[in-house]
């Protein structure tokens, strides 16, 4: 019995190392056969080395990736003296020799002794097939959605196979969608029946996009499946029609929020004070200076809080802009109330006092602010390409919004604010005291505008002039809203940021804005007040 099994044994190690055996010369054989078609390079003409390099790439051995790689950076070289090629890198007055296939140095030679050799762009096209061909069965699902992407740049009937292949194994969403649009673009230049090119232009116009278009544009095809591709075009251009408008409303949402942070802390102090203040603007470069300058002590001295730089920086500004504000009311505007236009003039002249102190301190020139890592990047909704920082910036205006709104309608000094808007007197009657009611609310004021430069940072320049930027839109979302209305200063400012980017295109960005103005003007002709009225004592003024 133990003889038996011993003999068993016996077989068996017998005959994995004749599979050993068979393995190994199998990739000895295949190493050979690469090292072969990669020296056969070194003399061949463009039209050869295409062919060459088709033939690499049926061999499905990865180990050749190095090698075409070299081949499409240009450092690929033959030596002259055994027409052995190498891939080959400077250094110092040598290049050091890498071997093709295992990767192995292979010592050093001269420059003189080596040549370089050619690739012009139809190899390089040629060369990112084979590539994408020989790493689509990557494990890697970087790597295979890297090789997808470079067929579907240079399509081939040649890569067809390749393709296909990988459709069958291939599980990840992603990548399969890049695969059928590779296959399909590869099938209108081969020579498939004309029932599988018509089944890969429909498959072109249900992936959709401007690339599509330009696919199709540029296949060229028999005369029987033009109606089709014509048809495909059309179908394709109606679908990005709508998908334009859905754009221009995304982006009029975003330049919307940018309106609300800018206009929001401006109609409280304009709705209950009657202060045209043309100092707000500098409050929001303030905030977004202390942006800065928190960033600059996070990343000098606690580098790992960077991602919680905007959270940190959001109390520091709103503090800083707020006590800022208190200044202003307390040491010049107590003194002008009542008098609109020195006190527009007194707030200007502040806000040129700011920004050549800001000037003074920091420099005339932009100042760096950083994306945190949540809020870099963007993400694909259809056709729209949307970036985290925009979308944040919205759900945080829309925040601030509802913060306030409960502020002034659920707590004691939100009442008093009321209170001192609908009718001052009879509030000081009462026991409020206005004049403190008065500081505070242009501290508040003043705060949110701090809150919004955060904001501001991540997406406009940080420089003394950031606030000249939004004063006059946001005065414009103040008064076409109604004076002191939150949900008016919330509706007017997506109303004129939406109705801005749909005049941009038509208009240009300058006259869109002449525009508007003309617009709000015409509007407040029919209601002085605004979209939503409210009664309080700048209107009563």
């Amino acid at each position: 019995m133990f003889d038996k099994f011993v003999y068993r044994m016996a077989l068996a190690l017998v005959a994995c190392f004749c599979l050993a055996l068979a393995l190994t010369a199998t990739s000895l054989r295949a190493q050979e056969d690469a090292h072969g078609l990669i020296n056969s390079l070194g003399q061949a003409n463009f039209q050869k080395a295409g062919e060459i390099v088709q033939n690499l790439a049926k061999t499905g051995d990865p180990k050749v990736v190095p090698a075409l790689q070299a081949f499409s950076d240009g450092d690929l070289y033959v030596r002259k003296s055994d027409s052995q090629v190498f891939i080959a890198k400077s250094s110092g007055d040598m290049m050091a020799l890498v071997d093709p296939v295992t990767g192995q140095a292979a010592g050093q030679e001269t420059k003189d002794s080596l040549g370089k050799i050619k690739i012009n762009n139809n190899l390089r096209r040629a060369v990112r097939a084979a590539l994408g061909g020989l790493t689509l069965m990557s494990p890697d699902r970087a790597t295979r959605l890297e090789a997808a992407q470079s067929i579907l740049k240079a399509p081939s009937a040649d890569s067809l196979e390749a393709v296909e292949t990988a459709l069958q194994s291939e599980k990840d969403a992603e990548i399969r969608g890049v695969l059928e649009r590779a296959r399909a673009v590869a099938i209108l230049g081969s020579d498939r029946p004309v029932e599988d090119k018509k089944a890969a232009i429909e498959t072109i116009k249900v992936e959709g996009g401007r690339d599509a278009i330009g696919i199709l544009s540029s296949v060229s095809v028999d005369d029987s499946l033009k109606p089709d591709v014509a048809a495909a075009i059309a179908g394709i251009q109606e679908q990005l029609k709508f998908w334009d408008a859905v754009q221009n409303v995304w982006y009029g949402l975003s330049l919307g929020s940018v309106l609300l942070l800018a206009a929001i802390g401006l109609a409280i102090t304009f709705g209950v004070m009657g202060i045209i203040n043309m100092a707000h603007g500098e409050m929001v470069m303030l905030g977004a200076y202390s942006t800065f300058m928190v960033q600059s002590v996070i990343r000098s001295s606690y580098p790992e809080l960077f991602d919680w730089s905007l959270a940190i920086a959001l109390p520091v500004a709103f503090l800083v802009t707020g006590a800022v504000g208190l200044v202003i009311e307390r040491g010049v505007i107590r003194f002008l109330y009542g008098r609109p236009l020195e006190t527009l003039l007194a707030t200007w002249g502040i806000s040129l006092i700011l920004q050549q102190a800001v000037r003074s301190i920091f420099g005339p020139t932009n100042q760096e602010v950083g994306n945190p890592s949540w809020m870099s990047g963007s993400f694909d909704l259809g056709y729209l390409s949307i970036t985290w920082n925009r979308l944040w910036i919205i759900v945080f205006a829309l925040g601030v919004f509802v913060a306030l709104l409960l502020l002034l309608k659920r707590s004691a000094f939100g009442l008093q604010m009321r209170a001192v808007t609908q009718n001052r007197r009879m509030a000081s009657s009462m026991g409020i005291r206005t004049p403190w009611v008065d500081a505070f609310t242009f501290a508040l004021g003043s705060g949110i505008a701090g809150m919004a430069g955060v904001a501001l940072s991540q997406i406009d320049n940080v420089s003394p002039n950031l606030g000249q930027s939004y004063i006059i839109d946001s005065f414009m979302v103040v008064v076409f809203g109604g004076v002191g209305n939150l949900w008016g200063t919330l509706v007017g400012a997506f109303s004129l940021g939406i109705l801005n980017k749909f005049l941009e295109p038509y208009a240009g960005a300058v006259l869109g804005k002449i525009l508007v103005l003309v617009l709000i003007i015409l509007f407040i002709q029919k209601r002085p007040r605004g979209l939503f009225a409210l009664k309080g004592r700048a209107v009563e003024a």
